[in-house]
């Protein structure tokens, strides 16, 4: 890490300390933040920011779906981040980025809708504390007996705190039961995702995974779909049964910090060596285009120097 860390609060640039809200904030006892999960990596040229444009515009729909009003314009907001990254120094990590109501409030809702933005900078050795986040040697998982959320009680496509307690509960749950992961079916009983990670199957080559409409639409699963099809993969989605749980030759999960993620046994099952040649291929060509070096999908990176 940089020997002063930094977070953008407020329209500037401050001490990592500086980065609190008080104990009564309607964001912190409501769980009304919402938030995005960025990567940047190295690349030729530095520090690119992996589909920023996309991660920002998925930060505005959930402010929308929220009733929030973002304090800046889009430009600016990008300009804001690719600049924290550079003042950092870090070659590769994490942004995150929060939307929240600091005001003192009891009430449900808050006394007017505009928020403040704050972005914090981590490296990519402080998230990937645990080895199994990297999962090349894969991970372990079972079926929870949590559900995901319904999209006719919250809008399950805002990235909003509250919304991420089923994943939390989900994933205490697998480590008591001696597993790494937590995968969930809808209230519906199909297959929808992991506690914070999309989900791949592979059937007879076919690359498949969930429809949207219960789960989130997932920027790593919006961007994996994309590349396979342009590799010449079959793709599927839809309301996956789970019993292809139990049929599918390779299973894995998907997200910004883990990318692809190969399940090596799920529940009672194994899958036999892990990666498999799908989640292999896949993995390679994004580890490629994150680090600049696939020109058809340069278009995916937003350089901050």
């Amino acid at each position: 890490m940089p020997k002063e860390r930094e977070v953008f609060l407020n329209g500037g640039y401050r001490p990592w300390g500086e980065a609190t809200v008080h104990l009564m904030s309607h964001s912190f006892g409501r769980g009304s933040a919402i938030f995005e999960v960025i990567g940047f990596d190295e690349t030729p040229a530095g520090p690119a920011v992996f589909r920023l444009d996309e991660y920002l515009a998925r930060f505005r729909r959930s402010a929308s779906l929220l009733g929030m009003e973002l304090p800046l314009a889009p430009e600016a907001l990008q300009e804001a981040i690719l600049l924290l990254v550079k003042r950092s120094g870090l070659k590769n990590g994490f942004i995150k980025l929060f939307g929240f109501y600091p005001e003192i409030s009891f009430s449900i809702l808050p006394s007017q809708p505009r928020i403040e933005v704050a972005a914090c900078l981590l490296a990519s050795e402080e998230v990937f504390a645990d080895p199994k986040e990297k999962g090349p040697s894969g991970v372990t998982a079972c079926l929870s007996r949590w559900r995901r959320l319904d999209p006719q009680t919250v809008p399950i496509e805002a990235k909003v705190a509250a919304n991420y307690v089923s994943g939390m509960v989900a994933r205490n749950e697998s480590r008591k039961r001696g597993f790494d992961y937590a995968l969930l079916l809808d209230t519906q009983g199909f297959v929808a995702e992991g506690g914070t990670e999309s989900l791949f199957l592979v059937k007879e080559g076919v690359l498949m995974t969930p429809s949207l409409g219960t789960v989130l639409e997932s920027i790593t699963r919006k961007s994996l779909l994309e590349v396979a099809q342009a590799m010449g993969m079959d793709t599927h989605t839809g309301r996956l049964d789970p019993r292809l749980l139990d049929e599918a030759e390779e299973i894995f999960f998907a997200g910004t910090v883990g990318k692809v993620l190969p399940v090596r046994q799920i529940g009672d099952r194994s899958m036999g060596a892990v990666p498999g040649p799908v989640a292999r291929r896949l993995a390679e060509r994004m580890a490629a285009i994150t680090a600049g070096r696939d020109v058809a999908f340069a278009r995916w990176l937003f350089p901050c120097s």
